[in-house]
Order: C-alpha cells, then structure tokens, then sequence
C-alpha cells in the first residue's frame, strides 16, 4: 500500500497532550485527597463530560461491536494498570526511578510496533529515541544519584510500567483502524473508573477525608482539561501518526512538568532539567521533520 503524508495535525494533538498531561503531578500535589480517589473521580468526571456531548447512536454501535469489545477491556486494563503501579512505584521507589522506569515504554512500543503493526520500521525512531532517554536521564540525574536503598517492589511496579505502557499504546493504535477516537477514549475512561473503584472507596474509606472546595477544583481540572478534552486529542492525534513516534513525544509530559512545579508550587528549575528539556525537544523535532508517514491510514467512516 502507498504511504500517506504524514499528518502535521496529528503531532500537534498528541504533543499539546502531553504538555498539559505534564500539570497533573504539582495539581495532585495541590491536593489532600487520597491518590486513587482523585484517579477514579477525574476518570468519571472525564467520561462523563465525552458521553455527555459526543454519546450518539454509531457510537452506542461501536460499543455494542463483540469484534472490538475485548479489544477495549484489554486496553482499559493496560491503562489502569499502568496508572496503579505507576502511583505505586512512586511511593517505593522514588519520583526520578519511577519516572524513569516508566518511560521506558517508548523503547518497547519502537521495537514491538513495525512486526505488530506491520510496518516497515522508520530509522528516524532511534536516533530520536536515544535523545529522548539521554534528556530523561539528565532531568533525573540529581535523584537518581541521590536515591537510598529503595524497595524491590517498587522497582518491579516501576519496571511493569514500561511494559504495560507499551501495551496500552500498541492497543490504542490498532483500536484507532476500527473506531472512532471519542469510542475509545470514553472507553479508556469508563473502564479505569470501574476497575479502580474498589480501590478508591477502601481507601477513601480508611483515611477520614473530608472534600473541601479548594479539592473540589483541582479534581474538576483533572477531569475536564486533563483527562476529557486531552484523552479524545490524543486518540485523535494517535490514529494520524506512528505510534512510535507519539511515544517519543510522550518524553514532552516530564519536560513540562518542572515548569509547572515552578508556576503552582514554586519550586525553582534545574539547570539540567532545562539541558534533559533540550534534547527531548530536539527528539520530537526529530519525528516531526524527518520521521516517516505511517502506510495504510484507514478514514473511520461515520455508520
């Protein structure tokens, strides 16, 4: 089949997703409310808001599809999951490992996706990915040097991450040739709602936490700029472009973080942050000027 030209519109979706995905650490941090609470309530503020403006009938059919149905539970479970170990390792084994270890998935999705996709593979991936990791690793430098002996369950919580990450976004890509991206983000967030749910009642339950107005807002930021409007952007962007290539500007979420810590926490910036920003900047760079078009885009077609 021909390739197509690569679609710019694409690249600009899923790397202002990530931009504004980079906001959720300092918001969460803004709030007292118990991690997987705010996780679910963001996820059932998010699919509400989509299935309140884009619920139509081809949608409903989309869902009600046994072909893809199994397809969507399986991304739903890499997505919370992904999500859950990623708070866990967090918590065992320190922001920069866990950062770390969880951004390894880019490198999975690279190798896995031109014999799963059947694709040819793009060259412009690894040079571009290799810039990437080197800009993670001088962002995380400072904690991964300075981090104590840190917990074996942790590093494997952190390590499943990578995986399971790679896992959502080979699923999210296939999904995107059969169904609209609104299908599938209401699904994503639907599903890792229900599945987390169980966990943020028992917690919730267990830490005597009262909402305030002040949680009250953050949460409805999360729900609405960070998880309702970006989730259907980056579903849109994901099925206009390679999948390694929205990997590789998924490296933008933990450059723009610090940003964000400056603006909301005023916490200062480092100068190796900025130099790890630079080289994940030039990574996307990369992608966007001389990466390949993806071959035999497939056009959703309204039924």
């Amino acid at each position: 089949m021909a390739a197509v030209r690569r679609d710019k519109v694409g690249y600009l979706l899923v790397a202002a997703c990530f931009l504004v995905w980079g906001s959720i650490g300092a918001l969460v941090r803004m709030t007292t409310m118990p991690e997987s609470t705010l996780l679910a309530a963001r996820m059932v503020i998010g699919a509400a808001l989509v299935a309140l403006v884009f619920a139509r009938r081809p949608m409903l059919a989309e869902l009600r599809d046994r072909r893809t149905v199994g397809w969507l539970l399986l991304l739903g479970l890499f997505s919370s999951s992904t999500l859950l170990l990623f708070f866990i390792a967090l918590r065992l084994a320190g922001v920069a490992i866990g950062m770390f270890l969880m951004f390894t998935g880019p490198v999975y999705v690279a190798l896995a996706a031109p014999r799963l996709l059947h694709q040819r593979p793009d060259r412009i991936v690894y040079p571009a990915l290799a810039l990437a990791i080197a800009g993670m690793a001088a962002i995380l430098l400072p904690g991964l040097l300075g981090a104590e002996r840190v917990s074996g369950v942790g590093i494997a919580c952190g390590v499943a991450t990578g995986f399971l990450y790679a896992g959502y976004a080979l699923t999210a890509k296939f999904l995107t040739r059969t169904l609209r991206s609104v299908t599938i983000a209401l699904s994503e967030m639907a599903l890792d709602a229900a599945i987390l749910a169980p966990l943020a009642v028992w917690q919730l339950a267990g830490s005597g936490y009262r909402l305030t107005r002040h949680d009250l807002v953050v949460t409805l930021v999360l729900g609405v700029l960070c998880t309702a409007i970006p989730y259907v952007m980056y579903v849109e962007g994901l099925r206009r472009m390679r999948v390694e290539h929205a990997s590789i500007l998924g490296y933008l979420e933990p450059v723009s973080a610090p940003f964000y810590a400056l603006l909301l926490l005023g916490e200062a910036t480092t100068v190796t942050t900025v130099a790890g920003g630079a080289l994940i900047v030039a990574a996307g760079v990369l992608v966007v000027a001389f990466g390949s078009a993806q071959r035999g885009a497939v056009e959703v077609v309204p039924t």
